[in-house]
This record gives structure tokens, C-alpha cells and sequence, in this order.
């Protein structure tokens, strides 16, 4: 099973909420604490839910296109929007039973843990791309389904058995269930933690597994709990809460432990600004060395798209816009060079393989976003995303597909 791209060349842009237009589309939902969307990407902005935006404290989202009513559709999820409203509800309904009674309905959670794993095998064509947007106070349990559904997408990339992968993508919703111990004052502060906060946010793992042990309606609870008790710790054995390492650290913790990060690094939070794929590839691959299983890291990378199509690029050729990611050579996008280093336009535009060049992936020097990328495209008068469809109007008069490789037939399990 391989998770590749989808054959379109759809737009993404992330822009501060200031800059936003009435008619710009959207490309990432926004979820409110119990799952209910507040915006819904592929929708027009209007000038009302700029307004919420502001209000609820985002900073930036993505757009497919910065001119207003330029109707490009962002990239399809790989799972579908309805299952992921559903299952944000559930796990939101699962923290509010335990806290009150200390009981869950399992029946719900696996019904929302079937529905995830059925979606990712129907949309199998698809890379990964942004993550969608969440209310502050609805961090924990929209994160919760993201870590259950990138964890499901890397154990079927290991060829787990179904009953392991429904096993593993429970354990994505359930990983933080230890959160309900730590006080909402400290989950929702707009700052950075200080020292005794972060040492009781610290003891959520363990917290969490002690609760599943005692939740008898689970299956194999021993697991669930190791995933939710360890996936903090780290391969060098620098983690917490029992700074165990290598093969002490459960296989699927170490899975849930890389989908945990990358989530956590490209969502926005009140103290930080969401991180492109890119910076979280950087972080996860070279700062934080010894955190990951390095294998396991590499399969996960090969199927999110570090530069999601339509992401203006600042590159050692000039300045290009993304028109394809392909499985396995993610770092070396397909692009259409549109202007030289200075910024100022070809008079011939054209389509490079990053993947073909030498050093292909070092010749990406920067992701403008925000009021950089706002700034540069006002200055140069044109919107990149003409300049994909023009390349999809070319490829469908050819009988091309705008975009993807098939991808190798078979991907090696992690042992």
C-alpha cells in the first residue's frame, strides 16, 4: 500500500487572516472543540469568518489562490471530511465521559477507528498535505485524530495486519487520554510553559496509560496503553516519562511518537505559528537526532508532501511554484519556474523535475508564507496559481495526467 499524490494541481498559500479577501478558498478546515466546523476548506472566505478568525485568535491559513473568486480546489484529505468531523466528536465525547464517569463508548471510537482506516485505503492516491486548522481550546482532540490517522497511514505502510492497524489508529485517539489530569489552564495558556507546568504536563503518558489498563471494554489494553504511555519517549532514551529507548519503546509508539510531532509542529497554537512540512522534515530529520526510529521516519516522509502543490518556492533557479510532489522523492518536487532569482518574470516559463537536477533538493532555498509571500506576489502582479492551470489546461490537451508518478509496487515492512 502506498500513499501518493493526487493527479491535480491545486493551489496552496498560507497567508496571515489580515490579508485574507472576501471569495478567497480555503484550504483547511477549521474545527471547533466538539468537531463542528466553523469553515470548511474548498469554501469561499467572507468577510464574517475573516472576522471570526480574528476573534478565536488565528493567525494564518491556507488559500488556494490570492485572487478573490479564482475558484481552484484545495487537495483532497486522505480521509473524508465527515469522518474526521465524527471522529473529533467522538474523541471529545470519550475526554468528557472519562472526566465525568470515567467510562467510554467503545462502540462509538471503533466505529470512527473503521471509518478511518476504510477512508485511507479508498483515497490511497493521496500524499498528505496541510493540516487543517483548529480553535485553541480544540487542540487536544482534533490532534488526537490527526496522530490517529498519520499513524494508521504509516502502519499500513508497514503492511500491518487489519487487526493491528485498527489497534494502532484507537491508539492515535487515545495517546493523550492522560491530558484529562492536567488542568485546561495549562492545555489552552497562549504561552510557552514554564518548568512545573512542563513537569505536569509531563506526567500525561503515564497518566494516560494507567487509565487504559483500567478500561476493561478496550481491546488489548497492554498495547494501547504502551502507546499512550510512550509516546514521548525517544530512541536515544532522552524521552520521558522512564527515558526508555531502542527496543524498549513499543513499535507503534514509535510510530505514534513521529505522527505526534508532526502534527503538533504544523498546527498553529497560541504561542506558535504553524511550521511548513518542510521546517517539520528539517526539525524531525536533522535538530532532533536520536529522537525517531530513522526507518520509520523515512516512510513517514516519503508520503507527506514537504512542499504541498501550489507552494511558491524561492529557489537557487528562481523563484517557481510547486506543481507535483511524487512518493519517495518528496524533497524534489516538480516545479514551474516562473521567475529568475530577482523576482522578475520569464519570458518562458518551464516545468523541472527537482527530482532530475543535482542537488535537487538543495536548490530549495526558502518557503516565503505569510507577509512575505503576501508582499512578493502583490509585487510581482501575477498569481502562480494561473500559471498551474495553465500547465493542467496543457497536460489534459496532451492526455496527461497533471500530476503523480505511480509509486513502487511494494514498500518494505519496518521489522
Amino acid at each position: 500500500m502506498v500513499i501518493h499524490t493526487y493527479n491535480k494541481g491545486e493551489e496552496m498559500l498560507r497567508l496571515p487572516v489580515s490579508k485574507l479577501k472576501d471569495g478567497m478558498i480555503l484550504g483547511q478546515s477549521l474545527f471547533n472543540t466538539a468537531g463542528g466546523s466553523y469553515l470548511v476548506k474548498g469554501q469561499p472566505v467572507t468577510i464574517d469568518y475573516i472576522r471570526k478568525l480574528h476573534q478565536i485568535g488565528i493567525q494564518s491559513v491556507a488559500v488556494t489562490s490570492m485572487a478573490p473568486n479564482h475558484n481552484l480546489m484545495p487537495p483532497p484529505d486522505v480521509i473524508e471530511e465527515k469522518t474526521r468531523v465524527n471522529a473529533i466528536t467522538a474523541v471529545y465525547n470519550t475526554f468528557q465521559s472519562i472526566e465525568e464517569n470515567g467510562t467510554l463508548d467503545i462502540d462509538s471510537l471503533q466505529k470512527v477507528t473503521d471509518s478511518i482506516v476504510f477512508d485511507l485505503f479508498d483515497n490511497h492516491d493521496n500524499l498528505v498535505q496541510l493540516t487543517d486548522i483548529r480553535a485553541h481550546d480544540a487542540y487536544t482532540f482534533a490532534h488526537s485524530v490527526n496522530v490517529a490517522v498519520l499513524s494508521a497511514m504509516m502502519g499500513m505502510l508497514c503492511h500491518l495486519s487489519k487487526e493491528d492497524l485498527s489497534l494502532i489508529t484507537l491508539g492515535g485517539l487515545l495517546h493523550d487520554i492522560g491530558k484529562i489530569d492536567v488542568h485546561t489552564d495549562i492545555l489552552n495558556k497562549n504561552r510557552g510553559l514554564s518548568d512545573s507546568e512542563f513537569e505536569i504536563m509531563k506526567r500525561h503518558p503515564a497518566d494516560g496509560a494507567r487509565r487504559i489498563l483500567k478500561m476493561t471494554d478496550l481491546p488489548k489494553t497492554s498495547i494501547l496503553a504502551a502507546i499512550a504511555g510512550q509516546h514521548h519517549e525517544h530512541i536515544n532514551g532522552s524521552g520521558y516519562p522512564r527515558g526508555i529507548k531502542g527496543n524498549d519503546i513499543h513499535r507503534f509508539a514509535k510510530i505514534t511518537a513521529i505522527a505526534d510531532v508532526y502534527d503538533a509542529l504544523t498546527s498553529e497554537r497560541p504561542y506558535k505559528k504553524a511550521y511548513m512540512p518542510n521546517i517539520a522534515y528539517n526539525i524531525m530529520h536533522n535538530i532532533n537526532k536520536g529522537q525517531f526510529d530513522r526507518e520509520l521516519l523515512d516512510i513517514f516522509f516519503n508520503n507527506v508532501a514537504l512542499y504541498p502543490e501550489g507552494a511558491v518556492l524561492k529557489t537557487t533557479l528562481g523563484f517557481a511554484v510547486v506543481k507535483e510532489s511524487k512518493f519517495g522523492r518528496t524533497t524534489t518536487p516538480v516545479i514551474i519556474l516562473f521567475a529568475d532569482t530577482n523576482g522578475k518574470l520569464l519570458s518562458e516559463r518551464s516545468v523541472i523535475d527537482l527530482s532530475e537536477v543535482a542537488n535537487g533538493s538543495e536548490s530549495i532555498q526558502v518557503v516565503p508564507t505569510g507577509n512575505d509571500l503576501y508582499h512578493f506576489i502583490h509585487e510581482l502582479g501575477v498569481d502562480p496559481s494561473y500559471y498551474l492551470e495553465e500547465e493542467r489546461r496543457k497536460d489534459e490537451a496532451a492526455g496527461i495526467k497533471s500530476s503523480g508518478l505511480k509509486a513502487p509496487n511494494k514498500i518494505n515492512a519496518v521489522k
